[in-house]
């Protein structure tokens, strides 16, 4: 198995959450378990192909957990991973810059965020 070579060690964390639906998927899992209906219902403008293209990479990347219920009709959640949670203080930050970036540009950041319990 061939190592892989980074120039900069934050070019690992972008393979993980780099793109731009994987911060905002994980940004959503930091309030708690959510279904794939209720994620594309927070997320209108990705396609059910890409939520859950997304959504295995970051399984597969450990940094969230899928969680299936044994019943009919049958009942999937996704949660942020241990590891996952090492990422709160990195979304906090990236959230932090946007809002200051949104106020920079348009002023008023009520103006152009949506309604969201991301959105204080």
């Amino acid at each position: 198995m061939m190592v892989k070579k980074y120039n900069i060690s934050v070019e690992a964390t972008l393979e993980v959450i780099g793109g731009k639906w994987k911060c905002v998927i994980l940004c959503h899992l930091t309030h708690g378990k959510k279904r794939t209906s209720e994620l594309k219902r927070v997320m209108p403008g990705i396609t059910q192909k890409m939520l859950t293209q997304q959504l295995r990479e970051l399984e597969n990347d450990g940094v969230i957990n899928r969680i299936t219920y044994n019943q009919v009709p049958p009942k999937v959640e996704y949660e942020l991973s241990e590891y996952g949670w090492s990422l709160k203080s990195i979304l906090d930050s990236l959230c932090a810059w946007g809002e200051t970036h949104i106020v920079k540009v348009y002023g008023d950041k009520n103006a152009v965020l949506e309604k969201s319990i991301l959105n204080r």
